[in-house]
Parts: C-alpha cells; structure tokens; sequence
C-alpha cells in the first residue's frame, strides 16, 4: 500500500474514532494504535474531530495562561492582550509617549507575525501531505520558550534589550498558537485570550435561562442553549486561570526555566505526528544508501 493510501487510512481511522480501517493493519504498524500514542496522534492529526479539538485546546489554554502570567512577572507586561496593547498606545500617542508607543507597535506587530508564520507552516506542510501540519506550529512555540527559559536569566541585567526583546518573543508565541487552534478548529476555538470565550459562556447563559413560551405561530423557533460548548468554553476559562496560577507561582519560585515544562508539554503534544513524517523519509533514504553499489 502506497503513502497515499496509508494516510487516506488514518483520516479515516480519526473520523470514525475508532481501530484502523480493515485490511490496513498489516500495512501500519500495530504500535501506532495504543495508547497513548493514538492519543497524541489524534491531537495534532490533519483530519479533525471534535473531541480531539477540545482536547488541544484545553491543553493550549493552560499553556498560554502559563506564559501569560509568567511573562507579566517578568516583564510587567501581558503579552496576548492585543486590545489593551492597541489601547495603550492611543494613550501613548495622547500623552506624547511615543518611545512606548513604538513598544506597543512592535509587540502587535510580533503577534501578527507570530500569526501569519503559523499560517505559512501549515500550508507549507499541507501542500507537502505531511501529518505534522498542526505539531509544526507547536514545535516552534516550544523552541521559542526554551530560549526565553535559557536566556531570559543572563539578559535580565540588560533591561534596555531584554524588555522589548522579551515582549516581542512572547507577543509572536501568542500569535503563533492563537492563528494554529483558529485554523484548526476553523476559528470555533481560541485559547491565549478569554475575551472571546467569556463572551460566548454569557451568551449560552443567556440561550439557557430564556424562557420559552408557547407561540401560537408555527415557524416560532425555541431557544435552546449549546450545553456542551458552555461546558467547554468554561473548562477552557478555568484551565486559562490554572495555567495563569502555575505559571505564576513557577516564575516566582525558578524562574526563566519554569518555561521549560511548557516547552516539554508543547514537544510531546507535537511529537508522534513529527516522527510519522519523519519515520517513512528514514526509511527511504536508509534504503537509498544500501542500494548504491561499493
């Protein structure tokens, strides 16, 4: 079975939710199907469903309150807040500001960069067919985090330098995982910023308390509240503030390298779809070199 058909297999296999399609398990490899490996596969998998959505995202909130909450203590800053940022520099320009208006240009400008670098990776990687589309994005965020958690200390004492630079690093992470779960979840699902959800629990809140009557007229439509999205949304708040709590408190007490657990989070999210592209181009160019002659 060609590459083409082993991948048609595990769209189909990720739809379904269920064990690999018949006829296809002597062609993948049986290990690809426990636990948890099928777990983290399903993460970050091109096809999508709807369980795994809410699973990445719970995961991503966490992370993104972590650095959120983080970054402030180290910087004084929070980095993906894009309306207050906007905000501030109206009042910079006001005041006359204009050193910190130019911070604040630079920081949307990293987030929207951090956005449209997303972008390209998983169009890059879907052109190529390649399982990763969604891990790459999240491979860069943990790279990112690791420099910040390894560099953050020894630049600290350069304030003119590690504010701005540390601002714009996070302001682009932000960008970057915001744009990947957008695309993902085709903007249902955002998770560096609560705004959104905290909007939408209201409204659901809203759809479940009205009261319906009944209306003489037949095309009258009844409200009905998405449960299960208010469930969700308020999971993804309460995991947001988790995040915040740990990313916090881990600043406080280590420092730059509380970073580094997010960043290991982030790779094992990322990993088993990284190493199913990976493993098949080994293979190939393992045989590549055996069949040249001497």
């Amino acid at each position: 079975m060609d590459c083409l058909a082993l991948r048609h297999a595990d769209v189909l296999f990720l739809k379904a939710d269920i064990g690999p399609p018949e006829g296809t398990m002597n062609a993948i490899p049986r290990a690809n199907y426990i636990m948890p490996i099928t777990y983290l596969r399903q993460l970050t998998a091109s096809a999508r469903t709807q369980r795994a959505n809410s699973h990445l995202a719970g995961f991503l909130a966490f992370i993104a309150g972590g650095i959120n909450a983080g970054g402030f203590l180290a910087v004084a800053q929070y980095t993906s807040h894009m309306s207050g940022i906007v905000s501030a520099m109206a009042d910079h320009i006001a005041i006359g500001e204009f050193g910190l208006l130019a911070a604040g240009l630079g920081a949307l400008g990293s987030f929207i960069g951090g956005a449209a670098t997303s972008a390209i990776l998983i169009n890059w990687a879907r052109h190529r067919a390649l399982r990763s589309e969604y891990a790459l994005p999240l491979v860069l965020e943990a790279g990112l985090l690791v420099c910040f958690g390894v560099l953050g200390a020894s630049m600290e004492h350069h304030q003119w330098l590690f504010v701005p630079m540390t601002v714009s690093l996070l302001c682009f992470v932000m960008g970057l995982q915001n744009a990947m779960i957008t695309k993902l979840s085709r903007a249902e699902v955002r998770t560096t910023h609560i705004t959104g959800m905290v909007t939408d629990i209201g409204i659901e809140l809203g759809k479940l308390l009205y009261w319906n009557r009944r209306h003489a007229d037949l095309t009258w439509q009844t409200v009905h509240a998405n449960q299960g999205r208010l469930r969700l949304l308020t999971a993804l708040v309460g995991l947001f503030f988790l995040g915040g709590v740990v990313g916090a408190l881990g600043f406080k007490h280590v420092g730059y390298v509380s970073t580094l657990p997010l960043a290991a989070l982030l790779v094992g999210l990322a990993m088993v779809p990284m190493v199913d592209d990976a493993l098949p181009r080994l293979r190939r160019l393992r045989r590549l070199r055996s069949s040249k002659p001497g």
